[in-house]
């Protein structure tokens, strides 16, 4: 099986990172990184979207698994944007779980 192209993840963490430091105006991303309520806003949605994930498996329609998934994803994007995590510290991470 070949390697999974992931650059549209990079891509992405870029993305939001510049909303962070160069806000525009409209933008969803903008949005939840300068809400009223901090970060309670992303985690807010973070939560949502995992509870959409898991309905989605139980529902059993593969669509819409991959749909809520992605959501899911996004949303911890923004999440580590925000705290000011890295891909590569999840990425490290992950290799250290490796056996």
């Amino acid at each position: 099986m070949p390697d999974t192209d992931l650059s549209i993840l990079d891509e992405l963490y870029r993305i939001i990172k510049d909303r962070k430091d160069n806000p525009v105006e409209n933008s969803y991303v903008c949005s939840l990184l300068n809400h009223r309520k901090g970060i309670d806003k992303i985690l807010e949605k973070v939560g949502e979207e995992s509870i959409e994930a898991i309905l989605a498996v139980k529902s059993g329609k593969r669509e819409e698994i991959i749909y809520e998934s992605s959501d899911l994803l996004f949303h911890l994007m923004v999440m580590f944007v925000a705290e000011g995590i890295t891909l590569e510290e999840i990425t490290t991470e992950l290799k250290k779980r490796r056996k």
